[in-house]
């Protein structure tokens, strides 16, 4: 899923048209994916590899099989430094399939349990607020907007001002508009309507001065 030309400027366009109502300040950020989870595949590939462990403990004939085939046919016990070996040649070999077969995003991402997208996406969104959006404006008075596209998560992350006044809860219409969206598959056009439902909410609260100035980019940030 990626942003087109005119999801870029219905979002622009959102941005600008709420502002015109609200001291407030908005901030859209739109990135492919938040983590490349690089760790979760690292956790897959040793797990698969003390599953190998698992298994030969469980049914060791492979190893004795082996070993009346490549090295001693009439030998009436197999030596347990032969299982040991099998055991770590397995183990090796089958940690670095994993690993070659999890450089696949797609797989990667898909083998990430839910809740840990969701606290990728909530940090990485953290870490743009405080870079982009933060106590930038005179007021406090920014809002992220942040959509991570691979992981179909958002977050709505307010500066001090605005969340001393409105509770998370309040942003429920605006993140439903852009989870929405993104189900649809129209991520410009769900993002376009979230900004719209935070102007709302900050015009009633934060309505716009005569002195107000556009503080931060209308436009949206791709990552």
């Amino acid at each position: 899923m990626r942003l087109t030309d005119q999801d870029r400027a219905a979002v622009t366009a959102a941005v600008t048209a709420a502002e015109l109502t609200t001291n407030g300040e908005i901030v859209t950020v739109v990135a492919g994916r938040s983590d490349p989870y690089h760790d979760v595949a690292l956790h897959w590939a040793v797990l698969a590899m003390l599953l190998v462990l698992a298994l030969l403990a469980w049914q060791p004939w492979p190893a004795e099989w082996l070993h009346s085939r490549f090295i001693d046919s009439w030998a009436q016990v197999v030596p347990a430094r032969w299982y040991l070996t099998i055991a770590l040649v397995l183990m090796a070999a089958t940690f670095l399939v994993a690993r070659v077969v999890l450089a696949l995003d797609a797989l990667r991402l898909f083998l990430t349990p839910g809740a840990t997208k969701t606290r990728r996406v909530h940090r990485r969104a953290l870490e743009l607020f405080r870079a982009a959006a933060e106590k930038r404006t005179r007021e406090s008075t920014g809002v992220l907007v942040y959509l991570s596209l691979a992981e179909h998560r958002a977050e709505i992350i307010a500066d001090a001002a605005i969340h001393s006044k409105v509770t998370a809860d309040v942003w429920g219409a605006a993140m439903a508009a852009l989870v929405g969206g993104v189900k649809r598959g129209e991520a410009g056009e769900g993002m376009a309507e979230a900004v719209r439902q935070i102007g709302i909410v900050l015009a009633e609260h934060f309505p716009r001065s005569e002195d107000d100035v556009n503080e931060l980019p209308d436009r949206v940030i791709e990552l």
